[in-house]
Formats: C-alpha cells, structure tokens, sequence
C-alpha cells in the first residue's frame, strides 16, 4: 500500500492510472484493516471526500465491496456506513502435491478457507487415474464451498519449476501425475494456474503468518522426508535460472560417504538431514520412532506417505523426553553445516527451520543449531523455527492464490 502511494505522489498520473491507484490503495486497507466508513477511508488515504466518494460508488459497481453495517457514530447518514470488500465475489483454489496424496483448499477473496478436502493417492495409480482422483476432490471442496469457477489456482508440489515457463523442469522423479494434473486444470478454466514449488509456498506462509513476518531477507531451511531451501531477498522470493535455487540436497558435505551427483542427490546434504539419515542417526542413540503425531494427515505438513520413515516422531519424542542432547546435539551439527553454507553464501541474516522436522524441533532444535552455527560461520544469523505448523504448502498456495484473484480484480477497468 506504502508502495502504490508513493508511486503516485512521485509522478503524475493521467485520471484513470490515478483512479486505478486510489481504488487498489483501498482496497487494500479494506483487506487488512475491515470494514471501514467513507470518512475513515479519507483520512487512511489522505485522499478528498468527493474522490473517496467516487472511488466507493466505483468499487460498489464492480461489486467488490458493500455495505456491511454502520460505524455507531451518534451522527447516522452516508458517513456511518461501513464498507467491507465482498469476499464471496470470488473463490480461489490452493493445491498441496505429495507422492501419494493431493490436499485442496477452496477459499474467499479475503483467503479465509471455505472448504478443504484430501484425498490419497495409490503408488500404483496410473495418471489417468490419479487426476481424475484430484478433480473429484477438487470438485467436492468447491461445491462444500458454494463456489463456481475458481478466480485463480495455486499448486504446490515438489520439484523444479522453471521460472521462464512456469512448468516442471528438469525434475525426473516427480510423480508422472502431478505434471498430468497441472494440464488438466489449465485444461478446464480459463483462470490462471500458478505451479510454484512446495518450499517456496511454504516460505510465502512463514513471510507472511509465520516466523519470518518481520523479516526481508532470510532463508527457509525445510527438513522433512528431503532437503531443500527457498530464498527471500529484500522481500522477494528468488528461484534462480531454472528454478534450482534452494535445492540443498545436493550441497556437498563433509560427514557423508560420497559426493551426489546430477541423477541424484545421495552423498550431498541429503544423506545428512533427510529422514532416512535421521532416523538412522536416532537408532546409533539408541532412540526408536514413537507413534504418528496427534491429528497428523495426508497433505499435512507431516511425513504421512506409506514409504517415509517417521523421523518427525523420534525428533519430536526426543524433544519432549528432554534426555536425548546427544541425539538433538548430533542432528544440529548436521543441520549446521547446510545452514553454514546457506550464509556464506547469501548472508540472510536469519534461517527458519521448517518442514515437519522444523517443526517437531522447535525452538530445542533451532537453539542447538544456532549453537553450532556461531562456531563455524562468523556471520550473525538468527536461527527461527518455523511457527505456521500443519499445512504450511497448503498455506502459502491459499495466499499465492489469493495474491492473483486480488491482483485481477483489485485492478477494475479503467
């Protein structure tokens, strides 16, 4: 909002930029302050009455906002209405993609979840199969929701998506399917389908509800059944060349037994703070997995496909035992070594441990780690956990979804 008004006080604008600018600046205070009356409209914008007064009659028209009460001011009349944005005048679609499973959210403009479904997905379903699995649920979630075509789609999902194109790149191991859906839903509307990597979505949900709201610069370290990172600089998500930034797996490391190659990421960061290596480094402790986590599901934040090995219980039983350090300190001085690298490389100034064994450290682990980190990188870096919990993929697609609904129609004709 800052920035739209500052644009249009450093030039000068012809009437229907300006009109676009003064509409979208409130709507935005609309989105993040609730309903507000024409006066409080004015001064928030520092616009005049009778320009707050078109821009109201003009935002009613396009319905996107509407009257919702009176303010309670003694005073009744135009000035007591209050005006909230009409968040049924639309609905958007989040997507979370795992190996054997697909989580749908259906939300309103204002990114409150209407409705939410997921569905699994079998190891042996072929793609024809697994989309139409997906649709349905897609389907069930918008009919639960009262909603018709989707105003915009975010999916996230593992893998390398080319920034130049939006699609799959050079991600061999993907489920065949994932990429299938991704067609079939721009098949089927004409809104805009937005594919963006799983970690990247779930830093857009830290950045914005999470650990990392009072942050412009920092990384996300995600831990869960792989590795991998996602990147904000000066408040912008960086995906690279081709999509690769963040893909820390593949970051040689001391501690393992080879070096990973192209095909895989075996030898690299992987082999040190995958699951499987943690789970492996909990039984050379003497620690065995604990039951699933309470309430954990498909499309949750949480290592629920049949084939990954539940290292988010043995963190999270450690953690809670409060008498495995050793097992807590050997798991941070490996996590260490990857954030190391991250910092010598881009000095974010703040690393947030995410993905479900983020998670089920906690502040336990990220204060091990940034332990560890002091002694072997002389750069400053704050080391958060990750606060957004469950669902963060799902989350950060919601909000993704929710920017492009509102940057179309926040954008009314001119």
């Amino acid at each position: 909002m800052h920035a739209l008004r500052a644009a249009a006080a450093g030039r000068t604008a012809s009437p229907s930029t300006a009109r676009l600018i003064n509409d979208r600046i409130a709507l935005q205070l609309l989105q993040s302050e609730g309903p507000l009356t024409a006066g409080q409209l004015t001064s928030l914008t520092g616009l005049s009455r009778p320009t707050v007064a078109d821009l109201v009659d003009r935002l009613q028209a396009a319905g996107l906002i509407a009257v919702v009460g009176e303010s309670g001011a003694r005073r009744r009349g135009p000035n007591a209405k209050l005006y909230g944005i009409v968040a049924d005048r639309a609905h958007l679609v989040g997507l979370d993609l795992r190996a054997h499973s697909v989580t749908v959210a259906v939300a309103d403009l204002l990114g409150r979840v209407r409705a939410e479904r997921t569905v699994p997905i079998g190891p042996d379903d072929p793609p024809g199969r697994a989309v139409a699995t997906a649709l349905a649920a897609l389907d069930t979630a918008l009919g639960a929701a009262g909603a018709g075509r989707p105003q915009a789609i975010a999916v996230g999902a593992p893998g390398l998506v080319d920034p130049a194109t939006g699609r799959f790149g050079g991600t061999d191991w993907i489920p065949a399917w994932h990429a299938a859906l991704v067609g079939a839903l721009q098949d089927r509307t004409a809104a805009p389908v937005l594919l963006e990597n799983e970690v990247n979505l779930a830093a857009l949900a830290e950045q914005r509800d999470g650990a990392a709201t009072d942050r412009d610069t920092f990384v996300l370290l995600w831990l869960g059944h792989g590795t991998g990172a996602a990147v904000v600089l000066d408040g912008r998500l960086r995906r690279g060349a081709s999509g690769g930034t963040g893909e820390i797996g593949f970051l040689p490391v001391p501690g393992t037994d080879g070096l990973p190659t192209a095909g895989g990421c075996d030898g690299g960061f992987h082999s040190l703070a995958g699951s499987a290596a943690i789970c492996a480094l909990a039984a050379a402790h003497g620690l065995r997995p604990g039951p699933p986590a309470p309430g954990a599901a498909p499309g949750a934040d949480a290592d629920t496909d049949a084939d990954a090995p539940p290292a988010e219980s043995v963190v999270r039983a450690a953690v809670a035992a409060g008498g495995s350090d050793a097992f807590l300190d050997a798991l941070a001085a490996r996590i260490a070594l990857g954030v190391a690298a991250v910092c010598a490389v881009l000095d974010p100034g703040c690393v947030v441990l995410g993905g479900e064994i983020g998670r089920s450290g906690g502040d336990a682990l990220a204060t091990r780690v940034a332990g560890h980190l002091a002694r072997i990188s002389p750069l400053a870096t704050e080391v958060r956990a990750g606060t957004v919990g469950g669902r963060a993929v799902l989350h950060g697609a919601v909000l993704a979804a929710t920017d492009a609904a509102q940057n179309e129609l926040f954008a009314p004709a001119r």
